[in-house]
């Protein structure tokens, strides 16, 4: 495809994954003394408003990506992101962000596995091995009978299970609605539905958490600003391995800030995961190379 720069999507792929992965760790301050609903609903007030002043200066304007012929998928898909952000937010103060992380790796081979009986795309034999090595991965982490296997480990699994079905969701909505149209109901339907639960949550914040909270916000639209431009750079299955850089960052950040572990069962389950999850995907792109 001409136009395309492959070398650029993945700089700015893995400069997006570092922006992501600063803003979990401002998120992580933050819920240490802030309700997460509030965090959640202020940070999405910022990325509405700014949604809203991008396309109001786009040809068509505001109603022009607005507009959607399927505007209740399009309001789930940005409440069930809105949901996973504040499941995710909550995971980082319980197990922290090497935890997290290694678990919610597995979100594209949840992906991978729901594609064929929710969208209908066919899933051969090697990508289900794939899938079925990634479980195992997951199993190694959690370390059932001991280890992580607890309620609170667990949700690090309903953050995944929840970003599979808005990729799911946002991959069936592309069929009718352009990128854009999709981008800004996220941003809004996802401000609308947090302010209704965050708003009972409101309590006040001194000038060092509002300073946190701006930094947390501005980190939130770069890095989405960071991830549209690589797509746009390059083609999607060029780049979509270095997504796991999120990881490697995260860990990062969680051992040198929080002092996070490094569990060798938590390390070794990740890289089974990511392996099983880079497998999957060579085996998507070579299917659909024919």
């Amino acid at each position: 495809m001409s136009g395309l720069d492959t070398r650029k999507g993945i700089g700015l792929m893995v400069a997006a994954t570092l922006v992501f992965s600063i803003q979990d760790a401002l998120s992580r301050v933050l819920v240490a003394d802030h309700s997460v609903w509030m965090i959640v609903m202020i940070r999405y007030w910022v990325f509405a408003a700014a949604i809203l002043l991008i396309i109001s200066q786009m040809p068509g304007g505001v109603r022009a990506h607005v507009r959607t012929e399927q505007p209740l998928l399009q309001a789930l898909r940005g409440l069930v992101l809105a949901l996973e952000i504040c499941v995710a937010v909550i995971c980082f103060d319980l197990v922290g962000l090497v935890a997290y992380h290694a678990i919610f790796v597995s979100a594209p081979l949840m992906v991978a596995a729901l594609s064929g009986p929710v969208l209908g795309e066919h899933v051969g034999w090697r990508r289900w091995s794939a899938i079925g090595i990634g479980a195992v991965g997951v199993l190694i982490v959690l370390q059932p009978g001991g280890g992580l296997f607890q309620t609170a480990a667990l949700l690090p699994l309903l953050s995944a299970i929840l970003f599979a079905l808005y990729g799911l969701m946002t991959r069936y909505a592309a069929r009718q609605d352009s990128a854009m149209t999709s981008f800004v109901w996220t941003g809004l339907a996802g401000a609308m539905g947090m302010t209704c639960v965050g708003v009972w949550f409101w309590a006040p914040m001194d000038l060092a958490s509002w300073g946190w909270m701006m930094a947390l916000s501005g980190s939130a639209l770069l890095g989405h600003w960071l991830y549209i431009r690589a797509y746009a750079a390059a083609e999607a299955s060029a780049i979509q391995p270095f997504a796991y850089f999120h990881f490697l960052f995260a860990s990062v950040l969680g051992v040198a800030i929080f002092g996070d572990g490094l569990d060798p069962a938590l390390i070794l389950g990740a890289a089974v995961i990511i392996a099983a999850g880079l497998f999957a995907w060579w085996r998507e792109r070579a299917v659909h190379l024919g």
